[in-house]
């Protein structure tokens, strides 16, 4: 188990919009997505959604699954799915919408006799347990702790109590700031959650100092060298060179002082120094084009900052994403880099599919439909099997390119993109 301990707001979810409690009393936000993503740019370490769809409202539950796709897209952090969960299909569906980890309300009945199948299909670690009765894990405390990896006690705080091997996340409806920190330091919880979280997660970054404070363990943005380590330009200060973190495009270039860089570690948001006011600025206070860190790295002189970031909006103040674009010569040369050449590609196949071509192979694909498409990536997949026989290297690169467009046709068929993909595959 990790010692580190975790904040993580909820989302109560139904009819694709976030409400205040499991009551479902008032609507707090009409875009889930968004929440969820003011909650992990607010330094949530995790976040859980409820799914409180009505039992056997399946177009409901169906909304509630696509909208957890577009939270699972939309944030930075790991997401963990509960509610309506009571077969296998119900944990896929989860799982597959994006989620880390599916969780079973033991409080239901015959959740407790399918937790050894979705715990040996999909693996205990993509397995956890909501209750509110500690009993319910007493009476079948083996299966538990062989079985699942997490629980959430949603339950009185004050009547918590567990003899679990297992980390637990404890569910907060009511309390205050020191509670919830002394909630943190009994060496059983793992993390707190609930609607006192959700109703003051502008806090976080206060809490974790607090936490630090108290030598409770975190996991929180910390700086491996000092400012004083650092080697600074006539003025002090040091250049910071800032890149998007998930295309590696560099946005923009500005400056810290001493000040900017220590407020940078404390807030997770990109701070400079202005140059021209004199003054600390937090990127994005005025225009919300915040710059979210990510990740932090020195060169070998000491003397340059690089900054990978999520962006909020623009970089630069003329509008553009980037602050790069005014070009003053460039050479014709063949794309290397693995990402831009299938995104390319990619956004080719797509324009076909808008804009029709006469001759096109693409479009002749597309007006045949999905089945011939299917059948043309069996052929060509059963094509890489057989250049894989034979000795030349480059019959299988030729096939293997030609599945790969197929592909890149069945995912624009079905909307499907490269961000989707890798974003799975980082997942795993």
């Amino acid at each position: 188990m990790n010692d580190n301990k975790k904040f993580i707001p909820c989302i109560y979810l139904c009819e694709n919009k976030a409400w205040s409690d499991f009551k479902k009393s008032d609507v707090i936000s009409e875009d889930p997505a968004a929440l969820a993503e003011a909650y992990s740019d607010a330094g949530a370490d995790e976040i859980i959604v409820f799914d409180l769809s009505p039992e056997g409202d399946d177009k409901l539950h169906e909304d509630s699954l696509h909208m957890l796709q577009k939270i699972c897209k939309a944030v930075d952090v790991e997401v963990m799915g509960a509610g309506n969960v009571k077969r296998m299909e119900d944990i896929k569906k989860l799982i597959y919408a994006g989620c880390k980890k599916a969780f079973l309300n033991y409080s239901k009945e015959g959740n407790r006799e399918i937790l050894k199948e979705v715990s040996s299909k999909f693996g205990k670690d993509k397995i956890g347990i909501c209750y509110s009765n500690p009993q319910d894990i007493t009476d079948d405390i083996e299966n538990v702790d062989e079985l699942a990896s997490e629980l959430i006690f949603i339950g009185d705080e004050g009547k918590f109590k567990t003899n679990s091997l297992l980390p637990v996340v404890l569910f907060l409806e009511t309390c205050d700031d020191n509670g919830l920190v002394e909630s943190l330091k009994n060496e059983k919880v793992q993390g707190v959650t609930g609607t006192y979280v959700n109703k003051n997660y502008a806090k976080i970054n206060d809490w974790k100092d607090v936490c630090k404070s108290e030598g409770i363990p975190l996991f929180r943005l910390e700086a491996a060298f000092s400012w004083d380590q650092l080697k600074k330009n006539s003025d002090g200060m040091v250049p910071v060179v800032v890149q998007d973190y998930r295309t590696d495009q560099v946005l923009m270039v500005a400056y810290m002082n001493e000040e900017a860089y220590n407020t940078t570690i404390k807030t997770g948001k990109m701070t400079y120094y202005s140059r021209s006011r004199n003054e600390l600025w937090i990127k994005g206070e005025t225009s919300s084009h915040y710059q979210y860190v990510k990740s932090l790295y020195t060169d070998c002189d000491y003397d340059t900052i690089l900054a990978k970031v999520k962006q909020i909006g623009a970089a630069c103040h003329t509008g553009k994403y980037s602050c790069f674009f005014n070009e003053i010569a460039s050479k014709n040369y063949t794309e290397k880099n693995p990402q831009k050449v299938l995104d390319s590609v990619y956004d080719v196949i797509k324009d076909r599919k808008v804009n029709p071509r006469e001759g096109s192979y693409t479009n002749y694909l597309f007006n045949k439909g999905v089945d011939k498409i299917l059948k043309k990536l069996g052929e060509e997949a059963t094509e890489i099997v057989i250049a894989s026989k034979n000795p030349e290297e480059k019959e299988i690169v030729y096939e293997i390119s030609d599945f790969l467009y197929h592909m890149m046709v069945l995912m624009a068929e079905k909307n499907v993109s490269w961000e989707d993909i890798t974003d799975e595959l980082s997942r795993r």
